[in-house]
């Protein structure tokens, strides 16, 4: 399903009644934390959508080496998980104009935020949606996963 096509149905369910609940992240090399977080943001809607940045989002937000993964198979991996219901890659820094397409019901964020201190806060209040913050999974991240691999070669 094109981006185009997705975003329609989502307006469809939510006109239906269905809480749209809605993430993003890079999600380069998928770990628990992350299996956690999308499995705790599932619990609080009917559909999970998850904003995935561009492969070009990602070389501005964490360097020119990255991602390890590209953008379709990081797509492809999440759209395996359970909790998962659709993604959509997006090209800027911060998911905002994604939002504003979306309108999710609910926006959740990691422990490492604050609902105060996220600027996508104001886009989600502005159609009545509610922004969440869950809780961090220390120590689980891509960059230890990545560490922990260099330091045992």
């Amino acid at each position: 399903m094109n981006t185009l096509q997705t975003l329609e149905l989502l307006h469809k369910l939510k006109a239906d009644g269905k809480k749209i609940v809605f993430t993003n992240g890079c999600f380069d090399i998928l770990h628990v934390g992350h299996l956690r977080y999308l499995n705790a943001a599932k619990k609080l809607g009917d559909y999970l959508v998850v904003g995935v940045n561009s492969d070009a989002s990602v070389r501005i937000l964490k360097g020119p080496k990255k991602p390890y993964v590209n953008e379709i198979e990081r797509c492809e991996l999440l759209e395996g998980l359970k909790a998962v219901d659709f993604t959509l890659i997006f090209d800027e820094q911060t998911p905002i104009e994604l939002i504003k397409k979306v309108q999710p019901s609910i926006h959740v964020k990691g422990g490492d935020y604050t609902v105060d201190s996220l600027p996508e806060t104001p886009i989600v209040e502005s159609f009545c949606g509610k922004v969440v913050i869950l809780n961090f999974t220390e120590g689980s991240s891509t960059s230890n996963i990545v560490k922990n691999i260099l330091e045992r070669n």
